[in-house]
């Protein structure tokens, strides 16, 4: 069976969100790595898994992903060195005070 291998994307996280991961309880720790990993095989909405959406912010092409009904994480893809960054983890509830400014 031959078949094109889909290369993964590397996903990039800043040392302040990794410590707002850290500061969380284990099991808030686990659904938000575990759901940033769905990322590295497709980061685009519509494909892959994740409640995943593009927001356009200021010429801005960022995205956004749904975590569970209490978190949001925002991220860019840069697709030419195969990257996603993610640049913000909030609480839904923040993140939906920001989608008014979008």
């Amino acid at each position: 069976m031959s078949g094109k291998k889909q290369e993964k994307y590397r996903l990039l996280i800043t040392e302040d969100i990794r410590d707002f991961l850290n500061s969380l309880d284990d099991k808030s720790q686990r659904i938000i790595r575990n759901n940033l990993k769905k990322l590295v095989s497709n980061p685009y909405p519509g494909s892959g898994k994740g409640d995943k959406e593009k927001l356009n912010l200021q010429n801005e092409e960022i995205y956004r992903l749904h975590i569970g009904r209490s978190w949001t994480a925002f991220y860019l893809i840069v697709e030419d060195q195969k990257q996603v960054k993610i640049t913000e983890i909030t609480s839904i509830d923040e993140a939906h005070k920001k989608y008014g400014d979008l």
